[in-house]
């Protein structure tokens, strides 16, 4: 049975881009807006957080929407849900009832470094001890349909890198089909460089696909960590929210996004904050994600800075409204 792993992409060196599942940042509002307008391939949740309990149907749509529309997003790109967990019944109890509900793959979460999510036995915590890593696996991969395909992600390690071969194995010899490490460990935190070469070494013992990630956030950084990787597939995500045109660039489509064509983009992605949640919550997220832009944009560092103290989401997109009058169509 063909699975949202087989999917085509329309580039055509094949190479896919997935959206990483940035707890507190890439929600359902965000991956409709960055997969209309960046070219992802695939989307994966933020981590839906399991300790002993079976959740009920509410919990997973709020954690995934998705699965109310087929597991895909508006723009057609699926969408696989993703747990975090250390224990291997209840998570493989949830990925059933996930599954029951439509979702069309599982992901497992072994690389969270939140020092919330490790003291409480969930994320890169679980990278020290390899043989936990295989009995979650294994058991979500028993839990689930054979053509649910189940797959993971994880750093180089917790506090060194002297298991993540080790781990890299338990998790392919638990079932999983493809696995996303992202080139730190979870002492490193988000401290560059991210170790393209230490990907390379674990893919190179594995005959499941790996999945590279970490400081992916220009073409010069793709062609380098291609150069090294040669993967089929490759996740971005602070990169991507800095700059949502990356992948058009790297696929040579039509470059990247001048900021008057994102900010319409913007508009809409606060249009859908103001349906969500307390009114005094609705300009975090815009202002979140902004916070990435300006990295990127000036224009969205001069916008920032005449926004950050509103807090009333009527002024803020009013505020959008005049800036995007600034750079007619």
């Amino acid at each position: 049975m063909t699975t949202y792993l087989d999917k085509a992409t329309e580039n055509h060196s094949g190479i896919k881009f997935s959206l990483a599942p940035m707890e507190g940042v890439v929600d359902a509002t965000m991956r409709h807006i960055l997969t209309r307008v960046a070219n992802v391939d695939l989307c994966v949740t933020e981590f839906l957080r399991v300790t002993t309990q079976l959740y009920p149907p509410k919990v997973f749509f709020k954690n995934c929407p998705e699965l109310l529309s087929g597991s895909h997003t508006q723009s057609g790109v699926p969408v696989v849900l993703q747990l975090l967990g250390g224990q291997p019944t209840p998570m493989a109890d949830n990925a059933a009832r996930a599954v029951e509900l439509g979702a069309i793959g599982i992901d497992l979460n072994f690389g969270c470094p939140a020092k919330t999510v490790n003291n409480s036995d969930g994320g890169a915590a679980l990278l020290q001890y390899t043989d936990r890593l295989y009995n979650i696996v294994s058991a979500v991969r028993g839990a689930v349909p054979e053509h649910i395909p189940v797959t993971a992600k994880m750093r180089l390690g917790f506090n060194d890198r002297s298991q993540m071969h080790e781990n890299a194995s338990a998790i392919q010899s638990g079932g999983a089909e493809k696995l996303t490490v992202h080139g730190r460990t979870k002492k490193d935190g988000y401290k560059p460089p991210a170790d393209w070469e230490a990907i390379k070494e674990i893919a190179d013992g594995l005959r499941i696909p790996v999945v590279p990630n970490g400081d992916i956030s220009s073409v010069a950084a793709f062609e380098a960590c291609h150069a090294i990787n040669g993967a089929s597939e490759y996740m971005l995500g602070r990169g991507l929210l800095a700059n949502p045109g990356l992948i058009r660039e790297l696929r040579s489509d039509s470059g990247e996004f001048s900021w008057g064509e994102l900010l319409p983009f913007i508009l809409e992605f606060q249009y859908a904050e103001m349906t969500i949640g307390l009114r005094k919550h609705q300009g975090h997220r815009l202002k979140q994600w902004l916070a990435y832009l300006k990295t990127h944009y000036a224009e969205a560092a001069t916008f920032f800075e005449q926004i950050k103290r509103l807090k009333d989401p009527e002024l803020l997109e009013a505020a959008l409204l005049e800036e995007i009058g600034r750079y007619p169509a």
